[in-house]
């Protein structure tokens, strides 16, 4: 469980994972990987776009956290949708190739190694013990085109991050049993 920059940090996290995997093999620099939009890439060999943010209902937590003389109400269990794109500036005879190569290795990375974790986790996640699953997720390509109007489609690869739990500012005081009293009676 983690504050509001959870989000963020599993995108950080996301990034350092195919960071490491595609440099330098791949991508000549660790700038070449990184969060943007495939409009706004820049430089970037592979942007990952968070597109979509949803409650994970299945991963509901509905019990306060005690934290000693107060409640926390139950953090939110989210699932983050990213778009993967790969993009080359090479000429055009080999650019189709180049981002063909870097989705076959993004892909492949992500069927061995599908959790984020350890070493892997960025910001406030980093040291903790916490795993995060990464799933295929499959997107109508309707869909895909109709985030991007009026550009070219350009092919991507969607995945589901999660669940991750964004804890509740809200707490509640409790007063703890301090002293008890039993009385019993002889039938």
């Amino acid at each position: 469980m983690a504050d509001y920059s959870v989000i963020a940090d599993i995108g950080l996290s996301f990034v350092k994972m195919l960071r490491n995997a595609l440099v330098p093999e791949l991508i000549a620099h660790p700038d070449g990987v990184g969060l943007a939009s495939p409009l706004d890439r820049g430089d970037m060999n592979l942007s990952l776009y968070l597109f979509e943010v949803k409650e994970n209902a299945e991963a509901r937590i509905n019990d306060l956290v005690d934290q000693g003389d107060r409640m926390r109400y139950p953090p939110i269990a989210l699932d983050l949708f990213y778009i993967v794109t790969a993009h080359s500036s090479s000429d055009v005879l080999t650019r189709a190739i180049d981002e063909q190569r870097i989705i076959g290795k993004t892909m492949q990375l992500l069927h061995d190694y599908p959790v984020l974790k350890g070493e892997d986790l960025e910001g406030a996640l980093a040291g903790s013990q916490d795993t995060y699953r990464i799933a295929k997720h499959e997107v109508p390509l309707e869909t895909l085109i109709n985030l991007f109007p009026n550009q070219p489609y350009k092919l991507s690869l969607s995945y589901r991050v999660g669940p991750i739990y964004l804890d509740s500012t809200r707490t509640r005081s409790v007063v703890r049993v301090k002293e008890r009293q039993l009385k019993t009676e002889l039938l």
